[in-house]
């Protein structure tokens, strides 16, 4: 069962430091990467967000986190873009426009860095975020190749 969709949401940053990184952002995105432990999430979102890394977080009248967006500006040899690492709602809270509602603040805040596009990846497997980022108008602009080492 889901619930029912957010009569406003509210944006927010959360800049490295402030409590809801870990309160908040670290559970969904733990939720999108089980791999990581609570430790290696604080590891990574320290040494991301030195890098530039900016997490966006919806947050309904309640003051429940709906989503977040994890993303990043890169200068490429394909112009400058806007990296999404992850995007990722609340399961319980799906499908009710919240992951759009990032989206389009993720585009907004692309064309206002003066980026290119906003890319980001996805798992070959996850058809349902394929589904979604199609309806949205993005496309499959490339292949991601990798090695571990």
């Amino acid at each position: 069962m889901t619930t029912p969709p957010p009569r406003t949401a509210a944006l927010h940053e959360v800049p490295l430091g402030d409590p809801r990184v870990t309160a908040d952002v670290g559970p969904l995105i733990r939720a999108l990467r089980p791999a990581l432990d609570e430790k290696a999430f604080e590891a990574f979102a320290d040494e991301a967000q030195a890098q530039g890394l900016v997490f966006t977080a919806a947050y309904d009248e309640a003051g429940h986190c709906l989503g977040v967006a994890a993303h990043r500006v890169l200068a490429t040899s394909r112009g400058r873009i806007l990296f999404v690492d992850d995007l990722v709602t609340d399961p319980d809270r799906r499908s009710t426009g919240t992951g759009a509602l990032l989206l389009a603040a993720l585009k907004t805040r692309a064309r206002q860095e003066g980026c290119v596009r906003v890319e980001l990846d996805s798992g070959v497997t996850n058809q349902g975020a394929h589904r979604f980022y199609h309806r949205h108008g993005l496309t499959i602009g490339a292949l991601h190749f990798a090695v571990e080492v």
